[in-house]
């Protein structure tokens, strides 16, 4: 299998859609008779805090157009590990459509992907709006659906998990210094990664059968056969067709004609 070439984007969709859950956070400032004389929406980039946090060290001039806005938020992929707990049959598998084409697909790997999110803030005001915006939406997951394979309309939810929470504040420098606080959002997203998708090599099920007995020992009697099969027997899923039904009876073990059976 090493060697075929696929690519779901699965992790890529998965970094996406956790950056999208903060994408639309507000603060307010309000004046002294409760009205709010300024509203914005907090910035999210994806990124180390260290890269922000050198930008912010490097503007001495705080009037430059140029200086970065706070409060922000920065995310970031930390860590990708195989979740044991979550483990299934590696070998079983399951069927699935792509079009017209019957596809043959092993049961997902689960994998946790960890990511951190970043809070930076001037004022503490500002960055206790954002936390209870965020903190109530995890008890401690928050689900989110992922199309995880486009070509057989595999979709799960993807339970995303708040781990910690914690905050610094290391002002120490004098007045032209820019304080910064920083509050650190650890995550884990429960995934699941797919290998290729395969063309069914045993092609569609048309017939079913199902035998009853007298009972459920080795030595018991048939007793009864239902047979259901697609009409017409050549019909492909996207088709418009029926099913034809059929009821043989059995009596010690043989087999009787309808006519027979009537008699019986």
């Amino acid at each position: 299998m090493l060697g075929t070439y696929y690519y779901h984007q699965i992790i890529r969709k998965t970094i996406i859609a956790f950056g999208t859950l903060f994408n639309q956070i507000h603060i307010k400032h309000l004046d002294g008779d409760g009205d709010v004389y300024n509203e914005m929406r907090v910035p999210l980039a994806y990124g180390p805090i260290q890269k922000f946090l050198a930008r912010i060290e490097q503007q001495a001039d705080l009037n430059k157009p140029i200086a970065i806005t706070l409060p922000r938020m920065s995310f970031e992929m930390t860590s990708i590990q195989y979740d044991s707990t979550r483990k299934s049959n590696i070998t079983q598998s399951f069927k699935a459509v792509d079009g017209s084409n019957l596809k043959k697909v092993f049961l997902p790997v689960p994998y946790n992907i960890g990511f951190q999110l970043n809070l930076m803030s001037k004022l503490n005001d500002d960055a206790l709006q954002v936390v209870e915006q965020i903190l109530p939406y995890f008890q401690p997951a928050f689900n989110l659906t992922i199309d995880l394979v486009d070509s057989i309309g595999e979709k799960r939810d993807i339970p995303v998990v708040l781990d910690s929470v914690s905050f610094t504040d290391d002002y120490e420098g004098d007045f032209s210094t820019r304080r910064t606080l920083i509050y650190t959002f650890n995550f884990t997203a429960k995934t699941y990664l797919f290998g290729p998708i395969a063309d069914s090599t045993d092609g569609l099920i048309r017939k079913v059968q199902v035998d009853y007995y007298t009972g459920t020992e080795t030595t018991a009697k048939r007793e009864m056969r239902y047979t259901v099969v697609p009409d017409p027997i050549t019909a492909s899923p996207d088709d418009d067709f029926g099913f034809t039904e059929s009821l043989d009876m059995f009596f010690d073990g043989k087999e009787y004609s309808p006519t027979q059976q009537k008699d019986i």
